[in-house]
């Protein structure tokens, strides 16, 4: 899954959490941003300081 998203899903969850009218409400999203964190550091730790997509566009280029 793209990164971006998630960052974008993450930061939408929050915001949602704070704005929630209820305390389920707000805890559902903030289980939302919290699994949606886990996956963005699983994510970043997997990182090896190349992209793929990046690597294959360049090599397309060259």
């Amino acid at each position: 899954m793209d990164l971006n998203y998630l960052l974008s899903r993450h930061q939408i969850s929050l915001m949602r959490a704070d704005n929630s009218a209820c305390s389920s409400s707000r805890r559902s999203h903030q289980g939302l941003a919290a699994g949606y964190a886990a996956r963005i550091r699983t994510i970043q730790a997997g990182k090896t300081g190349s992209s793929p997509v990046i690597g294959s566009l360049g090599a397309a280029f060259v």
